[in-house]
């Protein structure tokens, strides 16, 4: 991106020439096109980045209904509207910062959750399975107790309890700044009642406590991909993404702690995303369940307590 883009002179020629939310829009796709930006916290391409960041700037809703949209689209800004956004698109190009940092607003089951860069930012295909209530899995009873391990944000435990409205949720992590954004979110949902955020190095202070369900996104990104990640990628705490050569660092003590907090039904769903690759080499025996996903997304497995039980017998023996 060239800095005379973002000049004193060439801002106030912006501010002077664009008049509508479309013309910010456009002007706003064309500079992420020209610094070659890597999408991936939200959104997939420059267009709906645009159009996603100029609506969250003027506190407008994502989803607009079509001719409201269209209407909004060709509506006029103030100077200090066209301002705001221009600042902003300024820091995504410049700084590379993923745009749900830049307004501290992300999404995930189509709700609205705060992140800063204590925290990932949610893009775990687990909104699927949740929003589905694991349909092909949960054939039983609702789940009354739930483990969201390695939390972050809260998104997905506070998702969790959206979709089973009688169960607690129990939000663990190993980071306080990632707990204070979490108790920050749980609050904002009214949620405190029933999602309880936890330090724990996974399940070393859960003693005692037996769920139904247990999800975990933890970190998983391995030795190469983490030199490979994108700039934008590297405002993420990198805690929350690196776990060694193979990724599985956390995996092997995920799977071992399990069926002690596991009840008897109960099943463990755990995120690995690109290391899937590595989990037929590292455990080439273990009766995992990989999920299909119909809106994308891949590199969760499922597995039952009994199954987890005869691995750990079959292999320690």
């Amino acid at each position: 991106m060239t800095q005379n883009t973002f000049s004193e002179q060439s801002i106030e020629q912006s501010v002077q020439d664009l008049h509508t939310m479309l013309d910010m829009v456009r002007w706003s796709v064309s500079c992420f096109n020209q610094a070659g930006l890597f999408y991936g916290h939200g959104t997939d391409n420059p267009w709906d980045e645009a159009v996603s960041l100029v609506l969250q700037l003027l506190h407008l809703p994502q989803e607009l209904p079509l001719q409201t949209g269209d209407q909004l689209f060709h509506s006029r800004l103030t100077q200090l509207e066209k301002l705001k956004i221009i600042e902003v698109v300024k820091r995504r190009v410049e700084e590379r910062i993923p745009v749900p940092y830049l307004t501290n607003q992300a999404w995930f089951c189509n709700l609205p959750f705060y992140v800063d860069e204590r925290v990932l930012i949610p893009r775990s295909p687990f909104a699927e399975l949740i929003q589905n209530q694991f349909e092909d899995w949960l054939t039983d009873e609702e789940p009354q107790h739930v483990l969201d391990l390695c939390t972050g944000g809260g998104c997905i435990a506070i998702a969790l309890a959206y979709a089973f409205e009688e169960a607690q949720v129990d939000a663990v992590d190993i980071s306080p700044e990632a707990l204070e954004v979490a108790e920050l979110n749980i609050n904002e949902h009214e949620l405190s009642h029933r999602v309880f955020p936890i330090y724990s190095d996974l399940m070393g202070a859960l003693q005692g406590q037996k769920y139904d369900l247990i999800v975990s996104n933890p970190p998983y990104v391995d030795a190469e991909d983490m030199g490979d990640l994108p700039e934008e990628f590297h405002h993420e705490p990198e805690l929350a993404l690196a776990a060694g050569n193979d990724g599985l660092d956390l995996v092997d003590n995920i799977l071992r702690q399990a069926p002690s907090h596991l009840k008897d039904n109960g099943w463990l769903f755990v995120e690995v995303g690109n290391s899937e690759v590595h989990m037929y080499s590292r455990y080439p025996e273990l009766p995992i369940h990989w999920v299909q996903f119909e809106n994308g997304g891949h590199g969760v497995f499922a597995i039952s307590k009994n199954e987890l039980v005869e691995y750990w017998r079959s292999v320690d023996h």
